[in-house]
């Protein structure tokens, strides 16, 4: 799924230069569930960037199912976020005056979907993650929990490879973040790939394999 070889980013950050990843070597295999901790300013977010197309490496090579996506053009990484990665954030990022429904279906317009399409797979979508039944209900009618659902939903709607997830429980109470650590996990062994950050070592715990970055440099927990 994922090959990155001695991958480094260096930013310039006001009169200094930052190396926010230093030959990061790491295989990630299709169907697995890695978690990624590590100290606030340790990389986390950037390693997940480069898995997501979002940012390229000053060096080293990024590969996804093969492909080389480090050298790609811009319109080219912007296909791929768009048919292949799947994005969920700690804040859910839905527009508040749509509905779950229509939030889902906002997520597929980068595909030019015809619109009984996009609505088939937008209520597909939240059939799987526990809302059809929340279809017609806006994010202010709806539980933090259940708004991650239809964040989750949307990032499911575009039938990625593989998901990647940033602090997705960040928000979320201890009872909410165990269930979508549940459905996470159920995505999982129906066979999608899922990289997620998080500081919350009992989400970390749950994942196949976790891995540890700081100062840029990442290691594997056992």
């Amino acid at each position: 799924m994922f090959q990155l070889e001695n991958v480094g980013k260096t930013y310039k950050q006001r009169d200094r230069t930052v190396r926010a990843l230093d030959g990061v070597t790491l295989s990630i295999g299709a169907g697995q569930l890695v978690a990624i901790q590590g100290p606030t300013g340790g990389g986390k977010s950037t390693l997940l960037q480069m898995l997501g197309a979002l940012d390229r490496p000053s060096e080293g090579v990024v590969r996804l199912a093969g492909r080389e996506i480090s050298r790609l053009r811009d319109r080219e990484l912007a296909d791929i976020r768009a048919t292949e990665v799947g994005f969920v954030f700690q804040s859910f990022n839905l527009i508040p005056t749509l509905t779950a429904q229509e939030n889902v279906e906002m997520g597929l317009e980068p595909l030019h979907l015809k619109p009984a399409e996009r609505a088939e797979r937008a209520t597909q979508a939240l059939a799987s993650v526990g809302l059809a039944d929340r279809a017609g209900h806006r994010p202010g009618e709806l539980s933090g929990g259940q708004q991650q659902r239809v964040a989750i939903a949307r990032a499911l709607a575009k039938q990625p490879k593989v998901l990647l997830a940033d602090e997705p429980t960040g928000n979320l109470d201890e009872g909410t973040r165990d269930e979508i650590m549940d459905l996470f996990e159920g995505l999982w062994r129906q066979g999608l790939t899922i990289v997620l950050v998080t500081h919350d070592s009992s989400v970390a715990r749950r994942a196949e394999r976790r891995l540890r970055i700081a100062g840029g440099k990442l290691t594997e927990k056992n």
